[in-house]
């Protein structure tokens, strides 16, 4: 550690002895580096988990696929995304072990393809994020709603309670990592543990086929609807990738980044192809389709009821709303610490690159996020013109629009940062001794591309738009929008700032290439003397 020559108070102000542990005192680039050593394997595969919030995958996102898309073989859906996630998170954790930034998605990008394209994608991300971020108001507000007009009487409408949602993520935000990781912890835990219980009693009390295995038949996946269902399937992985964003705060980013990915990739595809499959043994194969069509986002409590009482079908109501604040939360965290790669690289304004003092949080794009959340559903809020508990503009819009807008960008950053890969090693002299690796990169890059064409083939059926909607090329559009924006000022860095263009992907490293280059070296110092 480099402690100032004056002793006891560095160039930030803080006090301390010379060589005191985690204290760097005339280091440059000081508070633009987070907190180190605050969060291991556990914690963070706990916060990544928490972002695919399991009930509310459960709960909306299968039953919403068995619905809309009519595809009895779900469960085989994920076991075979579940292996196109493995093999992207090859190239990707192995990306992980070279590059420690907090702007993961585009830091990789920028070290394979170059600084303009990592600008364009630092854009997409903070775009992909924070609508992810704003679905989930909506259905937090409306759920919220909802329980405290059944059990309390209360009428409030949606925005009341997705409002204060905003205000109190907004101050975990700002707190120290591994609190957050706590919180995320045991309210992921508790939504795993209900999930397994519902789980066994679908396997104990089956519907009228039994425990068929039709769901894994390859037959099951055909359909009109196939290539929307992917799209769908996806956007319940979204939250493992997250894993490199926390590098800079791991006690050894080089080892715990990459096995909390596999982790959390083994654990969604076993996990969510084993309860999708469960669902539909429950109400039989055959029927699946027509029940969700009729029972709507209450299948699953539909099902518990009978088997399990209405006790626990209430208790699992308002864990599905804890659960939804977890996700909240965890990609309020995500977006909060791109926002902060972003500020200390000079692709937005430098006082986001700076970190609080006490908690080492990056407290500014905190506050950020905080505020523009605000703005946005306040705007919901402003234009609704339903009654209250119509779930038409906190759910169908707010929670659909934005979900499938974010979940389209993380699509694009992830077969993006799969072509990165790539070049990186490549261009390093190690595409032979990566071989293996790149290869899994490369098809990565293929599946996630056909994914994407769907998806923006068939957006307007993710967004339930009308047939000639504005919607269908509006929505995706947005990402489109934010890619343009970031690749122009890209450019416009590299003509006029090549020295910021330079920085871009480097993150904290950059600083201490500067320093190093500002200190003489001996030979200079023997001839200046």
């Amino acid at each position: 550690m480099l402690t100032s020559s004056t002793g006891n108070k560095g160039t930030t102000g803080r006090t301390g002895r010379p060589g005191e542990s985690g204290e760097i005192s005339t280091f440059k680039g000081q508070e633009r580096a987070l907190r180190a050593g605050r969060i291991g394997t556990p914690g963070l595969l706990l916060s990544v988990l928490a972002a695919s919030a399991p009930l509310m995958v459960v709960a909306g996102v299968m039953v919403t696929t068995y619905q809309v898309m009519g595809i009895v073989g779900q469960p085989l859906l994920f076991v075979i995304l579940g292996v196109v996630m493995a093999l992207f998170s090859v190239g990707y954790a192995e990306m992980s072990r070279h590059v420690h930034n907090a702007g993961a998605f585009y830091a990789y990008i920028a070290r394979g393809l170059g600084g303009t394209a990592g600008a364009g994608a630092s854009f997409v991300a903070l775009a992909a994020y924070s609508a992810l971020q704003f679905g989930i108001y909506g259905i937090f507000g409306f759920e919220v709603s909802g329980l405290l007009g059944k059990h309390l009487g209360i009428t409030v409408a949606w925005w009341v309670p997705a409002l204060l949602g905003v205000a109190l993520i907004g101050l975990l935000g700002a707190l120290k990592i591994d609190l957050n990781a706590k919180v995320l912890g045991v309210l992921l835990a508790i939504e795993v543990v209900l999930i397994a219980v519902f789980d066994l009693a679908f396997a104990a009390r089956p519907g009228p086929q039994g425990l068929s295995l039709h769901a894994f038949d390859p037959a099951t996946l055909g359909g009109a609807g196939l290539g929307t269902a992917l799209c769908f399937a996806v956007a319940a992985f979204v939250g493992f990738e997250q894993a490199p964003v926390y590098a800079e705060e791991t006690s050894r980013p080089q080892t715990v980044v990459a096995r909390v990915m596999f982790l959390a990739v083994g654990f969604v595809a076993v996990f969510f192809a084993l309860s999708s499959w469960l669902v539909g043994v429950a109400t039989g194969p055959d029927h699946v389709v027509a029940t969700a069509g009729k029972e709507g986002p209450g299948l699953i409590f539909a099902l518990t009821g009978p088997r399990l009482g209405g006790t626990f079908t209430d208790i699992l109501h308002i864990f599905f709303v804890t659960g939804i604040f977890a996700s909240m939360l965890s990609f309020h965290n995500v977006v909060a610490r791109y926002a902060f790669a972003m500020g200390r690289e000079g692709l937005l304004p430098a006082a986001l690159g700076r970190t609080a003092r006490t908690s080492g949080a990056p407290a500014l794009g905190s506050l950020l996020q905080s505020v523009i959340s605000l703005v946005v559903v306040a705007a919901f809020a402003l234009t609704d013109r339903t009654p209250d508990g119509d779930p038409t503009t906190p759910v169908l819009k707010l929670f659909t629009w934005c979900g499938n807008v974010g979940a389209l960008g993380v699509i694009v950053l992830m077969a993006t940062a799969s072509v990165a890969v790539i070049a990186f090693f490549v261009r390093r002299g190690a595409g032979r001794a990566q071989a293996g690796r790149l290869l899994a990169a490369g098809l990565a890059a293929l599946a996630l591309s056909t994914v994407l064409v769907y998806a923006v083939k068939d957006f307007g059926v993710l967004v339930s738009a009308e047939e000639g909607s504005a919607l269908s090329w509006v929505l995706p559009g947005v990402i489109g929008l934010a890619a343009v924006i970031g690749l122009v000022y890209g450019r416009v860095l590299r003509a006029r700032r090549p020295q910021v263009h330079a920085r871009i992907g480097l993150g904290n490293e950059a600083f201490q290439l500067e320093k190093a280059a500002s200190v003489p070296s001996p030979s200079t110092q023997a001839r200046e003397s």
